[in-house]
């Protein structure tokens, strides 16, 4: 498996998952089995037709569409591409650029009302860093955590200032990076909460669990089962609230090691099922892209005007420069790390 088949299948995994987690995002688990009686069980219905339960709303959702998880994504990429590494400043103009899903309530409406894209904020715990912060993963090295945190850091600042969500940002690039580079699931779950424990210090404790102890509960129950039961996982880690939403995330996709099984699995359960199924998508497609059912990427790819796929190789050159920027003691790109003679 090379590299870049790893990083495409990350992508294909977030986007995939994204698209068929809408289905069901907000329902509750009985709402779930009412509108889909047998189940999700990828898309259903006509490609490109709005899904039944968004006609006549305010957006009309359509089947196959992808969401602000991968709109957002594709900000952090575009921004890595032009600046050649992860800037607040850089993510936030290309954020500023996004408008799915932006309404009162939600962080990117007010990030979008100030307008500014070096915009640091201080508040915020949802999961929106963590959905957008795989490309992070994709360009910083796991064994370079360093840097992997303060990227996830920039990529999560511009909307979101929570210790616990910059701490889920961190902890899925981590866990991306280290299943890019072919490392066990053990071993991704290490980095992911080493990352998520080492980035704690950015931003004051909030009070409860943090967020490497909820990821190190979950997995280490799911871990455990025998069979993942929708209706058991439901009930005990419905994906409502920041402690849950990344940790059933990681957790999914690090027990079945499948993209198929980790998106199915969270469309089904519902909740934030869009994020749910896009961040354990992008970790088991890193793992093991052979679990991606092309059907679905064809759906995407059709639906969508853009397709986060085709961004994956330039993305990789990107984490190669990285490496050669190590090696060489700068940073690519970043004017400031070199000198310039001037007149």
């Amino acid at each position: 498996m090379t590299l870049i088949d790893r990083v495409a299948g990350c992508f294909k995994g977030l986007a995939i998952g994204d698209a068929i987690g809408k289905q069901t995002e907000t329902l509750s688990r009985e709402d779930v089995q009412r509108w889909y009686p047998t189940g999700i069980s990828g898309f259903h219905g006509e490609p490109g037709h709005t899904i039944p339960r968004y006609l006549g709303k305010r957006y009309e959702w359509r089947i196959g569409e992808t969401t602000d998880d991968t709109e957002q994504t594709l900000a952090v990429v575009r921004a890595i591409l032009r600046d050649g590494h992860a800037s607040h400043t850089g993510i936030g103009r290309e954020l500023l650029q996004c408008r799915k899903s932006a309404h009162p309530g939600v962080s990117l409406w007010m990030f979008l009302a100030i307008g500014d894209p070096a915009r640091i904020a201080s508040e915020g715990n949802g999961c929106g860093a963590a959905m957008r912060s795989a490309p992070i993963g994709v360009i910083y090295s796991s064994s370079n955590l360093d840097d992997l945190i303060q990227g996830a850091f920039e990529c999560a600042i511009p909307t979101h200032g929570g210790q616990l969500a910059i701490c889920a940002a961190a902890a899925v690039a981590g866990a991306v990076s280290a299943a890019l580079e072919g490392r066990s699931r053990d071993e991704a779950l290490a980095v992911a909460i080493r990352a998520s424990k080492e980035a704690e210090p950015l931003r004051p404790s909030a009070p409860g669990v943090t967020m490497a102890q909820s990821i190190e509960s979950i997995h280490s129950d799911l871990v455990r089962r025998k069979h993942l039961d929708v209706d058991e996982l439901a009930e005990r880690y419905f994906p409502n609230s920041p402690q849950l939403i990344v940790p059933l995330a990681i957790s999914l996709a690090l027990v079945t090691g499948s993209v198929e099984e980790s998106v199915l699995l969270a469309a089904n359960i519902s909740g934030d099922s869009d994020s749910v199924a896009s961040i354990g998508g992008a970790i088991a497609g890193a793992l093991n892209p052979e679990t991606i059912k092309e059907s679905w990427c064809d759906v995407v790819r059709t639906v969508n005007e853009e397709y986060l796929v085709d961004f994956a190789a330039p993305l990789l050159m990107e984490r190669c420069d990285q490496r050669t920027a190590e090696r060489q003691g700068t940073h690519p790109k970043d004017p400031q790390r070199f000198e310039i003679d001037g007149p």
